[in-house]
């Protein structure tokens, strides 16, 4: 007893010596004295520490409880014993500490931590633990764990779960009665309230703290939102957190703060209170004037009608009173994992966003989707400093995941090399038949629908090389008029057996005709995929351009096309390189994700692969490549020819670290809802500059017209061009002009329009490397409305933004006539609405000098340039000679005249020589080094190649390194070429 005595005296000394208040220090130590001279002998065991209680009440009156927290507490209470057994348990704004106490003394918890921020708060509710803990004879009173509330209980002073994280606790139970006090200044409220609303505007709205950053702070919410953003991170998965809400703000509003953080809500209990006398509405009832919120109120406690702030404020000038509701709110994050993965990235500099996010969602399937998606876009965003290069054919994890999504649900023994992924289901048909150009194609109507319209020809077509004719019909395999390729779907009752898909196969096989089988109606992403008598076939060699379909994302498509011949693969992966460039990278992350989510619980390779009949492979002649395709395959530097660990200097695409501004806007344009049209509103646009530019090219063909292009123009450009069988023509330019395209020594760019204009010709102007200039600003503008030649302007933002993955091209067109002939592509793969709601934002960002995103865009220029002066003097002292590069991420560069006709020789091995046109450069140096660079039949000048410089730093020194090394191979371990024939 003595012990217990001599504890509690020692803990109440040493809290009651740390009060600041002058005059709480006189009474405490009265207070103290009174102690002493009670249990100051060994007699003093028979008096009761708990009298005390009242006179600390005294001291402390402003701790007494409220009616808030006695509300609170009921709807504590109306949880199951279990609910708080054996938990670590958190009381946010614990005041004197007594529910702290309460729960533990009732339910038995683990662990109660009461947290304020006050600190006398925190030493009145320490006082008030000891005289709950201790029995009239200063004994522990114990449970029947044999433990005291002294074992069970902890208060700590901390600025909400700040102490919580500061000692990386977990969590079971949060639990808050947090106040909410709106500014009484009704002047405050005069403006619009809107989520955008200015951040000193949402300041003025609270008075009882800091501004918070949220939404909620205009409804008095802001503490209590911060509050459930720090819980998320500390809460375990299977935690709940328990708050009081003053129902002021609306049902609505105190519903949607937790529903749109991914939490599910149960309203434990709710009562009315009555609205103290001395408090101003008038403030509420300005917000109600100039937004269409309206506040909840009742008339006195029995009212059941709400009534807005306006009429509350009339009832109580007329003498009535009113009354708000309070309700107790439980909530559990239903996607506990992934919804921490996103508040993690939110609070890691991108707190500015975190308004847009909503979370809440009528449907749980739609949760399902969207939420492991935002989690893992939130992860690539949050650990990649830029996007990884992936080859044109599909990321390789998607086309990983497709190819164990056929496996494991289909039994089809696929891998990552049977799929090539397109950006939608028309780009796939088109790029297809482009490829085979046949004389004849059957297509199935509905299928028919987005392919160009002068396509559908008569079936009389006779020039094979002049591209493919196209034609609904019901007859799929016409034998009389032996279609060369046949592109159908199939009906729902054909599906269900393997019956009908045998039959199509041996039709179109007798007469000679590939087939592509779209099976997009009947591909299910679920963990029980509907029976598919086309799946549980398939062994043949061309199967469905498919896409998946999503219940978030209704319209973000993305395709995919399984084949068992290698050749086509690597051809169809050729086509989607030389005329989209790419399929864009968020939408194979998201529908990643999905197929992720059907194989993450599967077993891998647990069954062996199943033993499907043999096909019937009999010889039969196809059609082969058109011959455009195979030449322009030939010819073109394609990202395919690099080996799989090359240092590509051959690509454009930019590895810079992409600036926080624009992986906000990636995130912000996947995690709003309801975005309105006025926010992804743009021009006409692409998915890249290079998409759009094929279809400029087919407005040529149409017209009978021949491209032009400058020596030194973008090789990717030339190729495409070509593979599309356009006329084209070379324009020279001169070594003295840095190649570049002028008119009488053009100085502005009006000169050459104008020039052009005077012979008759359309100029398409690319400036999707405009704005990188190393010196000055990047706010020039041309005058080109009045200009008679101007075609089209093409650009993207890629580059100009440096915003890695997230790509999008743009097209302005000065001809209604031409611009009515682009629409009338109806294949062209476009920006889904994220996405242009994200570029569209930076645009706005770009367009304030003191933004973050401009200091990030200067600070890029500056990299370039140092990149481009180091490169030029590699290269220099290698020999090559240098054209001047201003800006930009790439330069070229001519061959040195030391390397002409030299054969390097390693070891046994011979290489080729190194011819003086320098087509064969890029060979050649892979070949020593690693390192891809476009030659001299990409760039289209004789013997000058490209160097791409946008690369992440290590590879950027590696690859200067490798041009250093290669000098010295070359001139130290080489022969003339002629002694080798010799």
């Amino acid at each position: 007893m003595r012990e217990v005595g001599d504890a509690a005296y020692a803990a109440f000394k040493s809290l009651l010596e740390r009060l600041d208040d002058p005059v709480t220090r006189s009474d405490a130590r009265v207070f103290l004295a009174e102690l002493q001279s009670r249990f100051g002998t060994k007699e003093s065991g028979d008096h009761c520490f708990r009298v005390y209680h009242f006179r600390i009440h005294d001291i402390f009156l402003h701790f007494r409880p409220e009616d808030w927290s006695f509300t609170f507490y009921e709807g504590i209470n109306r949880h199951p014993d279990s609910i708080f057994k054996d938990k670590t348990v958190v009381e946010l704004g614990c005041g004197n500490g007594w529910i702290s106490i309460a729960l533990a003394e009732k339910w038995l918890p683990l662990k109660v931590y009461g947290l304020d921020i006050n600190p006398r708060a925190v030493k009145v509710a320490w006082i008030n633990l000891y005289l709950n803990a201790l029995d009239e004879s200063g004994h522990g009173i114990y449970d029947q764990e044999k433990k005291t509330l002294l074992d069970r209980v902890e208060f700590h002073e901390s600025d909400l779960l700040a102490y919580c994280r500061d000692n990386n606790m977990e969590l079971d139970r949060i639990v808050g009665c947090i106040p909410q006090i709106l500014n009484p200044n009704p002047e405050a409220m005069s403006k619009i309230i809107t989520e955008n609303a200015s951040e000193e505007f949402l300041h003025s709205l609270s008075n009882y703290c800091a501004l918070q950053g949220f939404v909620e702070d205009q409804f008095g919410l802001g503490l209590i939102a911060r509050a459930v953003e720090e819980g998320i991170s500390v809460i375990k998965p299977t935690g709940f957190m328990i708050f009081n809400i003053g129902g002021r703000p609306g049902q609505g509003v105190c519903r949607r703060l937790f529903e749109r953080r991914g939490f599910r809500i149960t309203k434990l209990w709710q009562t009315k209170v009555l609205q103290a006398a001395d408090t101003d509405i008038s403030a509420l009832v300005e917000i109600e004037k100039n937004s269409p919120h309206r506040f909840e109120f009742f008339m006195g406690l029995v009212g059941d009608q709400p009534i807005c702030a306006r009429t509350a404020l009339a009832y109580g000038k007329s003498g009535g009173r009113i009354s708000h509701a309070l309700s107790v709110y439980s909530c559990q994050l239903r996607h506990p994992n992934q919804v921490k993965v996103i508040f993690d990235f939110l609070k890691n500099g991108f707190q500015e966003i975190s308004s847009s996010l909503d979370l809440s969602f009528d449907d749980d399937a739609v949760a399902d989707e969207k939420i492991p998606f935002l989690a893992y876009l939130a992860s690539v965003l949050k650990s990649n400093s830029f996007f990884p290069l992936e080859p044109p054919a599909g990321s390789i994890r998607f086309r990983n995941l497709i190819a164990g999504f056929m496996k494991i649900y289909h039994h089809i023994p696929l891998t990552t090399e049977n799929v090539i992924v397109f950006p939608s289901r028309a780009v796939a048909i088109e790029n297809a038949l482009r490829l085979f150009s046949p004389q004849l194609a059957i297509v199935d109507e509905n299928l028919t629908r987005q392919l160009p319209k002068q396509w559908l020809t008569s079936l009389g077509s006779s020039d094979s090389d002049r591209g493919p004719a196209a034609v609904g019909s019901d007859d799929r395999a016409d034998k009389e008029a032996e279609p060369q390729v046949v592109v159908t779907g199939i009906a729902p009752f054909e599906a269900i057996t393997s019956s009908a898909f045998e039959h199509l196969l041996a039709a179109t096989r007798e007469v000679g005709s590939r087939l592509l089988l779209d099976i997009s109606d009947h591909l299910e992403l679920s963990s029980l995929p509907a029976s598919n008598g086309v799946l549980k076939y398939l062994a043949a060699t061309f199967s469905p351009p498919t896409p998946p379909s999503s219940a978030v994302y209704s319209d973000l498509e993305v395709a995919f096309v399984i084949c068992e011949e290698q050749s086509i693969v690597n051809a169809l992966s050729r086509t989607v390189e030389l005329l989209e460039g790419h399929t864009p990278v968020f939408s194979q992350y998201y529908y990643g994700c999905l197929v992720h989510e059907l194989l993450a619980f599967q077993i891998p390779n647990r069954r062996p692969p199943t033993q499907e009949p043999a096909a019937d492979r009999s010889p039969s002649k196809v059609i082969g490549f058109a011959r455009a395709a195979a030449a322009a395959f030939g010819v073109a530097e394609l990202f395919m020819s690099s080996p799989p660990a090359a240092i590509n200097m051959d690509v454009d695409q930019s590895f810079l670290p992409i600036p926080s501004a624009v992986k906000a806007s990636i995130f912000e344009g996947f995690a709003r809802q309801n975005m309105a049209d006025s926010e992804t509103d743009l021009f006409f646009y692409g998915n890249s500059p290079l998409s759009l530019f094929s279809k400029l090219v087919l407005c040529c063909i149409q017209e009978g017209g021949t491209l032009c292009f400058p020596t030194g123009a973008n090789g990717n450009y030339v190729s495409a061009a070509n593979f599309l069988k356009s006329a084209t023509a070379t324009i020279h330019t001169r070594r003295e002009d840095d190649f570049k395209l002028t008119a009488a020594a053009l100085a502005e760019i009006q000169s050459l329009l104008a020039a052009c204009a005077s012979a008759g010709a359309r100029v398409v102007l690319d400036t999707s490397f405009s704005g990188l200039e190393f010196a000055g600003e990047d706010d020039d503008h041309w005058e080109l409305g009045s200009c008679p030649a101007l075609f089209a302007v093409l650009g993207g933002f890629s580059y100009h933004l440096l915003t890695g993955g997230l790509d999008l091209g743009f097209l302005l067109v000065n001809d209604p006539a031409m611009a009515e002939a682009l629409r009338s592509f109806q294949g062209l793969s476009r920006p889904h609405g994220t996405v242009r709601y994200a570029l569209k934002k930076l645009l706005a960002l770009k367009a304030q000098p003191s933004s973050h995103l401009h200091a990030a865009l200067r600070h890029h220029k500056q990299i370039l340039a140092d990149r481009s002066r180091r490169l030029s003097e590699t290269l220099r002292a290698c020999g090559w000679e240098v054209v001047g590069c201003g800006g930009g991420t790439s330069l070229v560069a001519r061959l040195p005249p030391a390397y002409v006709g030299k054969v390097m020789v390693e070891g046994s091995a011979v290489t080729v020589a190194v011819e003086e046109d320098g087509n064969n450069m890029r060979e050649v140096l892979v070949r020593a080094t690693g390192l891809c660079i476009n030659s001299g039949s990409w760039t289209g000048i004789p013997g000058y190649c490209r160097f791409s410089f946008a690369l992440p730093d290590d590879l950027f020194d590696q690859a200067l390194h490798s041009i250093r090394r290669f000098h010295q191979l070359l001139l130290t371990s080489a022969i003339a070429s002629h002694s080798t024939t010799t």
